[in-house]
């Protein structure tokens, strides 16, 4: 049954900022099955592979799009020494990560890795070692991967197999310094940030550095951010800005939806189900804060951007399980989709994102069992959204029916049933919709109106939804959640669409 409507209004000629397509990123790591399996298989492998790629794994992400891929960690990288993962595969040394427990062949390294990239589509996102590795370490892995001088360092990328630089673009100056990256204080790591980030930025001036930013509760102080950039800011004192370059170009920060009592990633009761959509709207309040103090910092004409640079749902499973395996249901997707369009509505600030991770584990897109691949609700999610990537975020309203939650921590407040963001193409011709049904059993009627001296000619409805929130794909029915598709039925500049419970909807808008 429907339950109170709901009310969209969009302005089509009042575009905003640039949805960059790096909002849509992810990421990868040693962990579990994510790379070794997932990704990487080997050439000798039965499983059919591209020089050691999985077949079925490129093709899923060529297909998503996938725009930019973080790797090696998250916490591996900051015991990860990269040269352990160059030269002949055959020749490179076994090593143990102190965080992720198991023996790593180092198979997978740098050309691996950026070699995966090129052939999905993707811009390679490095993280550097910080915590346990030196300024000397990052930058020769900086100058390794994109210097063309004659060097010892570019000779041996040569010697390698690889002639022409890579161009990594995007680092990361460590991970989680507060806690698995280091244990530094704000004021420790905003040290160790400007000296790692001086030398790295010294071999070419042609990179992103993204430097630490805060997760809040648990390790993290909550006043993170904030000392980091004071004390960063204290070092750009003059007289010294003239003589650095800009350091850093991105701050990141990260968000968790957790549940870590009971089986919750789908034994899950209703109340569990609005708890963890409702932790999914923190993100939003993360990104207020962390503009409102870059702002300050940094002003806004010159602007750092924000990168999420791991977020997703983190469950009791992922925790217990050596490799933090969790099964994905409609409640992930919903979760999704709803971060998704909080990025979207604040593509001003936010340049990146990465959701954690890729494959197999934590809240994954792609599901493997030895040979066989299947894609889960968020990897459906995420194709619904891709239409939003390089539009023009929309001035909108919403008006939506709330449901009271109740959290542990929160109290009880108000949720939104409805999440919504729109987008325009740059040539002004087509709209992207997308629109979240959070109520777990009631579909809700969503009038939508599209403003502005457009009209609407044509238009094509995309919706997921599952029969049960907590119906999930396997390598048995690895289809038994997917999209459907039909044309908008009354195309006009307002219409009714009917969300159904626990769903995520597209629409595509050809505008006359």
């Amino acid at each position: 049954m429907a339950i109170e409507n709901a009310h969209w209004d969009v302005w089509a000629d009042i575009p905003r900022a640039t949805i960059s397509p790096n909002i849509y990123g992810h990421f990868i790591e040693h962990l579990g099955r994510c790379v070794y399996e997932g990704i990487w298989v080997g050439p000798d492998s039965k499983i059919p592979n591209e020089d050691g790629f999985r077949l079925d794994t490129l093709g899923a992400l060529r297909d998503l799009p996938t725009p930019v891929l973080r790797w090696p960690g998250g916490c591996f990288a900051d015991d990860y020494h990269w040269e352990d993962g160059i030269g002949p595969r055959e020749q490179r040394k076994r090593s143990r990560n102190l965080w992720w427990f198991d023996e790593d062949s180092n198979e997978f390294g740098t050309h691996e890795f950026v070699e995966f990239c090129r052939r999905i589509g993707a811009e390679p996102y490095i993280c550097a070692n910080v915590g346990t590795g030196t300024p000397t370490e990052a930058s020769n892995w900086v100058e390794y991967c994109n210097a063309t001088r004659n060097t010892h360092l570019v000779q041996l990328r040569r010697d390698n197999g690889r002639d022409e630089p890579y161009d990594v673009r995007y680092w990361g100056v460590g991970n989680e310094s507060w806690a698995c990256g280091g244990n530094f204080s704000p004021e420790e790591y905003a040290g160790a940030f400007r000296q790692f980030a001086t030398f790295m930025k010294g071999r070419t001036d042609d990179i992103d550095l993204v430097a630490v930013g805060g997760l809040p509760g648990n390790a993290c102080p909550d006043d993170w951010n904030q000392r980091f950039l004071a004390t960063l800011d204290a070092y750009q004192k003059p007289p010294l800005p003239a003589l650095v370059p800009r350091l850093m170009d991105h701050l990141s920060i990260h968000r968790y939806f957790y549940k870590f009592v009971g089986p919750a990633d789908e034994d899950f009761t209703d109340a569990e189900y609005y708890d963890l959509v409702a932790s999914s709207l923190q993100v939003d309040e993360d990104i207020r804060k962390t503009s409102e103090l870059l702002g300050y910092y940094a002003g806004v004409d010159d602007r750092i951007g924000i990168v999420v640079d791991e977020w997703g749902a983190l469950y009791d499973q992922g925790l217990r399980d050596a490799g933090w395996t969790q099964r994905n249901t409609m409640l992930d997707a919903v979760m999704a989709a709803t971060t998704l369009n909080v990025f979207n509505r604040w593509a001003d600030w936010v340049t990146m994102a990465n959701i954690s991770q890729t494959v197999n584990e934590l809240q994954c897109l792609i599901k493997t069992d030895e040979d066989r691949l299947w894609l889960t609700p968020t990897y459906h999610a995420f194709k619904l959204f891709a239409g939003h990537m390089d539009n023009q975020v929309l001035h909108d309203e919403l008006t939506t029916p709330e449901l009271e939650v109740t959290q542990p921590e929160a109290g009880t407040t108000g949720m939104p049933l409805v999440s919504t963001s729109a987008s325009r193409s740059p040539d002004g011709r087509e709209l992207v919709m997308t629109l979240v049904n959070r109520h777990i059993r009631d579909s809700i009627e969503t009038v939508v109106r599209i403003k502005g001296d457009s009209r609407v000619e044509a238009g094509r409805l995309e919706q997921l939804a599952g029969d049960d929130v907590r119906a999930q794909n396997s390598a048995d029915e690895p289809e038994r959640i997917m999209p459907t598709h039909r044309p908008l039925e009354t195309p006009a500049n307002e219409f009714a669409l009917e969300l159904p419970p626990h769903s995520v909807s597209s629409l595509r808008i050809v505008l006359g």
